[in-house]
């Protein structure tokens, strides 16, 4: 049906060719014979999740986000047209690429490691590591013209999405654009943005299906369960996760020093996060809490991608983390017996969600 559809839209563009003295990306090229009729984008999100905020300047809709999907697996928006989004971005991965760090297209290394997509629409703290734009219209403009990244530039982009043979047509439906001249950044930012919101659990994990009245923990995942939220009686088996990674997101999208780096004073990172942003010198170490939701599929850990397992990010916590002035309110050394240990790890696999990443409407459709 897809490729039916594309055959379509490429007969379209003949036909409405036929007589244009301008080749395809002329000024004036017309796209007026082609139907625009925006069909209004439902989310699917899960009955126990907050509200997404959409931008009233970017309304989801059906062509806009095939539109974004299209343009996220498409390497085009490169210099060479050799990486994607999908490249560091990738669904196997839960929208990571399981790399310490990234693959740039000039084979540089990126400076932190990807954060995933899953369900980046609700991220209402700041995007990226260190919350650096607020927006995801504003988050997809910024690797295109990295240097490390995709290495390109707008007018290029703007040009080559012009000139497909596709593309302009797929523009015209997602925003009732005239003429292939009207495709810009911001039309390009809209649609990856839209197709990003799109990436929501599908709610069919077993914790969602728990919450949902529909599935009963086992008693080795319940105890896990209680561990991870504090509610277990003991004291000494309280490790503080829920704090930073609460239900339904798990994550607070907080930023916080999570004892990562040792550091003699907080001017000692060797990344500051989020206070290169703030100029704040107390921000200085802090970055984005990520979601707990498919953590397995999401390795390797931490911001610069320096902890391999989830074992690692355990142990991590056990030591209570390298002290600063800022380190986080709740961290500390803990004691965590190996049964302990086996029940958190059962209960953090009730957060897998194989719906989400198998989900057609999230894949290539290349």
């Amino acid at each position: 049906m897809r490729h039916f559809r594309l055959f379509i839209l490429i007969i379209i563009t003949i036909l409405s060719s036929c007589g244009d003295d301008n080749p395809p990306g002329g000024d004036s090229t017309d796209l007026t014979l082609i139907t625009y009729s925006p069909e209004p984008y439902v989310l699917n999100i899960p009955d126990h999740f907050p509200e997404m905020i959409i931008p009233a300047d970017n309304p989801m809709t059906v062509s806009g986000v095939e539109l974004g999907r299209h343009l996220f697996y498409d390497p085009i928006l490169s210099r060479d047209s050799t990486i994607s989004c999908s490249s560091c971005h990738l669904p196997q991965g839960n929208f990571t690429d399981n790399l310490e760090r990234s693959i740039g297209i000039d084979g540089d290394r990126t400076r932190r490691s990807s954060m995933t997509l899953l369900n980046v629409g609700f991220v209402n703290s700041g995007l990226f590591w260190d919350g650096m734009v607020s927006t995801l219209e504003a988050q997809a403009e910024l690797p295109i013209e990295d240097p490390i990244e995709m290495h390109s530039t707008w007018p290029n982009v703007e040009q080559k999405l012009r000139e497909h043979s596709i593309y302009p047509m797929m523009f015209r439906q997602a925003f009732g654009i005239e003429a292939y001249k009207e495709i810009n950044r911001e039309l390009v930012t809209k649609v990856l943005a839209q197709f990003e919101r799109s990436l929501i659990s599908s709610g069919n994990s077993k914790y969602d299906r728990v919450i949902s009245g529909t599935d009963i923990f086992t008693d080795l995942e319940l105890r896990g369960h209680n561990i991870f939220f504090d509610i277990e009686p003991d004291v000494s088996k309280h490790l503080e996760c829920g704090h930073c990674h609460n239900a339904p997101l798990f994550t607070t999208n907080e930023f916080i020093n999570n004892g990562l780096q040792e550091v003699t004073d907080l001017n000692g990172f060797t990344d500051v996060g989020k206070g290169a942003l703030t100029g704040v010198t107390f921000d200085n170490g802090k970055f984005r809490v990520p979601t707990l939701r498919n953590v397995f599929l999401s390795a390797p850990y931490m911001h610069d991608g320096s902890l391999e397992t989830i074992d690692d990010v355990v142990a991590h916590y056990e030591t209570g983390g390298n002290i600063a002035d800022n380190i986080g309110a709740v961290l500390r050394p803990l004691e965590i017996s190996e049964s302990d240990r086996t029940a958190l790890m059962a209960f953090l696999r009730t957060l897998e969600d194989q719906d989400f990443i198998n989900n057609p409407k999230y894949l290539s459709p290349f």
